[in-house]
């Protein structure tokens, strides 16, 4: 018996009257907005950057609220994890993206490599990176850049 499953015309115009209407950017922003932040959450913020569980630290280097001073606090993390996190949040200072780019941790350099908003000079550094899968990905980021411009004029 197959598993594949075959629909007449019928019941695919069914199903596509059935289906529902897509959302347009702005209703989705709208319908899952997230609340604001408040001075409530900075401070569960600023307790769980204190815990011993990396994971929980990971959390709060992914927020996209974390304070100014726990981002550079978590910059330093003794945990490669933590600051690998770090290295992917988009609304991380270019100096710490920098100071992330000379981490010792290859996995935390990769993810500063494919971060939109990591400023040239740190990605030239990346370049010429020892690791060859951060070279790697600096090439790729490099290549997909390229490929996003050609769409553009051909356009």
């Amino acid at each position: 018996m197959s598993c594949i499953r075959f629909n007449t015309p019928a019941q695919r115009l069914q199903m596509a009257a059935d289906a529902p209407a897509l959302r347009t950017r702005e209703e989705v922003e709208r319908h899952y907005r997230s609340p604001a932040m408040t001075e409530s959450k900075i401070r569960r913020l600023r307790l769980l950057a204190e815990s011993d569980n990396p994971k929980i630290r990971e959390r709060v280097a992914a927020d996209y609220h974390t304070p100014l001073d726990l981002v550079e606090r978590l910059a330093k993390d003794p945990d490669a994890g933590v600051r690998a996190t770090l290295a992917r949040n988009e609304t991380v200072s270019c100096d710490i993206l920098r100071d992330l780019a000379r981490d010792e941790s290859e996995t935390v350099r990769g993810f500063v490599a494919i971060n939109y908003f990591v400023p040239e000079d740190a990605m030239a550094d990346l370049a010429d990176d020892v690791s060859p899968v951060v070279r790697g990905l600096v090439a790729w980021k490099a290549q997909l850049a390229e490929e996003s411009a050609q769409e553009l004029v051909e356009a």
